[in-house]
């Protein structure tokens, strides 16, 4: 397990900022986590149609390669998601959000799961890519944002859409998500200080998001080049924040 914390007396990071990575297989992760300890989820786990999508050809930047899915993560299988909901409705406070990223067809899975294991469904936030991806069909430019509830939580602010237009990351980290995406989901549903937790973390985008506004932040991954990425650019984030507030600070 991989701990950084850093605390400042600059007035504007007052708050600690920290992170914690774990290099474990998502469900054992969570089951390590107390009960009722986090106050944000957000997460994308490696769903099983991403197989289907390579196996037909139409994602071919996740076929074998340097940058590809087969070489950073493994297909997270359907039959596993009742164990993880079951992990993250536990870990989460009451009273808190969950929002899981997934593509049309895994959508249908995961609703009844994650209902089951106790958590009300809101509705499908629609992710707008701005720019066209792969495919043959109607070329994909959003994805879907699963909103989940445990107990009752009022949005920070009740005048943002549920299509979030933000552009996708050109060749970064297989399926890695702009982390201004989630900023706006932090920014929705945490107060500073809170904790969010990313189990399938990738390269950390989650955890940028969080310290970028004053959250801690905990993640997972069972990539080991993952965990490694995600530690160097959460510690250049610590950096440049610190180094901003030096800045702010000096006459």
């Amino acid at each position: 397990m991989l701990s950084v914390a850093v605390t400042t007396d600059l007035p504007h990071l007052s708050l600690m900022a920290h992170f914690q990575l774990s290099e474990l297989d998502a469900v054992d992760w969570l089951q390590t986590l107390p009960d009722a300890s986090v106050d944000l989820i957000i997460t994308d786990p490696p769903y099983e149609s991403l197989e289907k999508h390579r196996a037909i050809g139409t994602t071919t930047r996740l076929k074998n390669s340097k940058a590809s899915s087969n070489q950073w993560f493994e297909i997270f299988p359907n039959h596993r998601f009742g164990a993880l909901f079951e992990q993250l409705y536990r870990v989460l406070k009451r009273d808190r959000h969950c929002y899981v990223f997934c593509d049309a067809e895994t959508m249908f899975v995961i609703k009844p799961i994650a209902e089951a294991a106790g958590f009300k469904f809101w509705k499908p936030i629609v992710w707008d890519k701005v720019a066209i991806g792969m495919g043959y069909h109607y070329r994909a430019r959003y994805e879907f944002v699963l909103f989940f509830e445990k107990g009752k939580r009022k949005l920070n602010n009740l005048g943002i859409p549920d299509i979030l237009t933000v552009k996708r990351v050109y060749r970064g980290y297989p399926t890695e998500k702009p982390a201004r995406l989630s900023e706006i989901l932090i920014e929705q549903s945490t107060q500073p200080g809170e904790l969010v937790i990313d189990p399938f973390m990738g390269s950390g985008s989650v955890g940028v998001a969080a310290l970028e506004i004053a959250r801690r932040f905990e993640g997972n991954d069972k990539c080991h080049e993952a965990v490694m990425a995600s530690r160097d650019r959460l510690q250049e984030q610590i950096e440049k924040q610190s180094q901003a507030g030096f800045a702010e600070e000096t006459p």
